[in-house]
């Protein structure tokens, strides 16, 4: 008789980041390019909720989610607190964010892909690290030749450097919520990862352990 499972993985406890990890990650992806509305993951149910709509015209440039079993607090911190050189930065207490190029029309979230990081976005949100791994799809046509995020055309990088330091701004905000402080290289996204990786064990146990 077989083994089935008989209820659905926490999309960010249950699920492995992958046998290939951190060349090659699982990610769950929340939102893709057609939304009008910020979907998250509700992280006590596990199930997709609605964060917000989309008050203006931003629109996510590429699929966007996160990477299961990660975590951003002491030691994403502080590698961001290094390269910045300060000392009162703090992890946002979410899973690690990524971004993942592709150049097929994905229609919905809720779903995961295989990505390889290529690259990452240092970015401040309201002074919290709160980072952006660029990856790209597994197997894409297109993007899947590129393995540094230097190769990626600079007007692709532009975009998504638009919406990130954009999507939050109201226009009664006097400066902007979020700042884009450096873009990394893969080696660095990879360390990124792991250091997320170290976080999430720090604070919770991964199941497949």
């Amino acid at each position: 008789m077989k083994t089935v499972q008989r209820f659905k993985a926490h999309p960010w406890h249950g699920i492995s980041p992958g046998d290939r990890f951190p060349e090659l990650v699982t990610c769950f992806i929340e939102i893709v390019q057609t939304d009008t509305v910020k979907y998250e993951v509700d992280k006590r149910s596990g199930y997709l909720s609605i964060d917000r709509p989309q008050k203006f015209s931003n629109i996510i440039p590429a699929l966007y989610g996160f990477i299961p079993q990660t975590y951003c607090e002491a030691s994403v911190a502080e590698v961001t607190n290094a390269a910045l050189g300060r000392d009162d930065i703090e992890g946002d207490h979410d899973p690690l964010d990524i971004c993942v190029l592709t150049e097929k029309d994905i229609t919905h979230g809720d779903i995961i892909v295989k990505a390889r990081p290529i690259g990452g976005f240092r970015l401040l949100d309201r002074g919290k690290a709160d980072d952006k791994i660029i990856a790209v799809l597994e197997n894409d046509a297109i993007y899947s030749t590129y393995s540094d995020i230097s190769q990626i055309p600079t007007k692709v990088v532009e975009r998504l450097v638009h919406y990130f330091t954009t999507y939050k701004n109201l226009p009664t905000d006097s400066k902007p919520r979020t700042q884009l402080t450096e873009i990394y290289s893969r080696e660095a996204a990879l360390d990124v990862i792991l250091r997320s990786r170290e976080d999430y064990r720090r604070n919770f146990q991964p199941v497949d352990e």
